[in-house]
């Protein structure tokens, strides 16, 4: 039975470029490590984000020659820990840049990488509008990273609003779910507490959501309240607004406890949609 750990997310504003973005992040991630973290969690774009009217603009670069890789594993080794690089802008071979997870392990290895696969293309109202698939390429595979404190089902941000995601992670294994995110402030106000508790609850499962905060160049702004939630839905540790690092006691068997008690994940029941008939309903109604 896996032990009990500490989990850590890193709250913090991206700036445009890589070398400051970096510089903060390895700052921090020696923080949370100093403070007792074994996995450590940044949030999405975190090594360089701008926004330019309605695009997401992240630094990007090829994955074997952006230096947050190898300073991060470098650091992992150095501190014998696990960190998850919520996401960086990754220039791709036919030149489109993917939103890309990477999970490394104490000896410096990436061993898991995942594409964020639904895109941010919002009309949020006052002006307030994004287009993630100007800049974006998504992915088309979920992926389950395995840790030593179990199954750990990556997301980027956007796909917190899927939770056919999250079941499918869950089924597939995963224990814990890590959302790094750059939520808006409009829609974190509005959404981030009650969908990230939501996906703990429907799943069972602990839940690592990093997300930066305050205002990026170009004028997007993002809402922070780190979240690290239990399989129960209660909420361990909130960033607030600040940039910093908050920490959390992970217990693995509380994810197995709370399906046991409720076993939803293997109720599934198939089933058939008929729109006459819930058009007809909704008549009625």
């Amino acid at each position: 039975m896996a032990a009990k750990f500490k989990a850590a997310c890193i709250q913090l504003t991206a700036a445009p470029g890589v070398e400051a973005s970096l510089e903060k992040s390895l700052r921090l991630t020696r923080e949370a490590a100093a403070a007792g973290a074994d996995l450590i969690a940044l949030p999405e774009f975190f090594c360089g984000l701008a926004t330019q009217g309605s695009r997401i603009v992240p630094a990007a670069l090829p994955e074997e020659k952006h230096p947050a890789l190898a300073a991060f594993a470098s650091l992992a080794r150095e501190l014998r820990l696990w960190v998850l690089l919520g996401s960086l802008g990754v220039v791709r071979p036919d030149s489109r840049i993917a939103n890309r997870s990477f999970v490394v392990d104490p000896e410096g290895r990436v061993t898991a990488r995942y594409d964020k696969i639904h895109l941010f293309d919002v009309d949020l109202g006052e002006g307030k509008n994004y287009r993630e698939s100007e800049t974006i390429a998504p992915g088309a595979a979920a992926v389950v990273a395995k840790t030593p404190w179990g199954g750990l089902g990556l997301s980027v941000c956007y796909d917190l609003r899927f939770p056919h995601l999250y079941r499918a992670l869950s089924q597939a294994g995963a224990a814990m779910l890590a959302v790094p995110a750059a939520f808006t402030r409009l829609t974190g106000e509005a959404h981030w507490h009650v969908l990230v508790r939501a996906r703990a609850v429907e799943n069972g499962a602990f839940v690592i959501a990093p997300c930066q905060t305050g205002v990026l160049s170009g004028g997007g702004e993002c809402f922070g309240h780190s979240l690290i939630v239990d399989p129960w839905g209660r909420v361990l540790a909130d960033g607030g607004e600040a940039e910093g690092v908050v920490l959390a006691e992970i217990d693995p068997p509380a994810a197995a406890l709370a399906r046991s008690r409720i076993p939803s994940l293997s109720h599934d029941r198939a089933f058939t949609v008929d729109p006459p008939r819930i058009a007809l309903h909704a008549r009625r109604a």
